[in-house]
């Protein structure tokens, strides 16, 4: 490649690569029908020993049939709020090959209303899923012992 005269070389460029490893067969992937089957499995990736004290969230990616390609920890924040950066849960979905997305955070205060903050972080979340061909399918809030809240099932979405 020649160099145009008074243009500086560009030098090295760090490559960027895709990669999604599975380790279940598609076969052995659980399928996602209700929030009480998004519930079970995002329940199971929280810390029990911290729901009490801090909010955590996390994603959950489908393909086409409902199968679970796998859940992402987007954040561990504070008593009252963490931060889930739209983008990260987006680079997330896209790398995997993701067509669903669920969408899951807990509550310490044990509270399962969602709050306006929770309301207009999933509006956010739709309205950008939408323009990459995603479709957010719940946002579930979890408290430790009182189950769960669908913002889907309560016609939030």
């Amino acid at each position: 490649m020649r160099q145009e005269k008074g243009l500086m070389p560009l030098g090295k460029v760090s490559e960027i690569e895709l990669i999604y490893r599975s380790k279940l067969k598609p076969s052995e992937r659980p399928t996602i029908r209700t929030s009480r089957d998004a519930f079970v499995i995002f329940h199971a990736h929280f810390d029990k020993d911290k729901m009490e004290l801090i909010e955590e969230f996390f994603a959950m990616f489908l393909n086409r049939a409902n199968k679970v390609l796998g859940v992402y920890k987007v954040s561990s924040g504070g008593i009252t709020g963490t931060v889930a950066d739209p983008r990260l849960i987006f680079a997330a979905a896209v790398k995997i090959g993701a067509v669903y997305i669920l969408l899951c955070h807990c509550h310490p205060s044990q509270n399962l209303q969602a709050s306006k903050a929770d309301i207009e972080l999933t509006r956010k979340i739709k309205q950008g899923a939408n323009l990459l061909e995603l479709r957010l399918l719940d946002h579930l809030i979890v408290t430790k012992t009182e189950g769960y809240y669908s913002m889907m099932d309560e016609g939030k979405i």
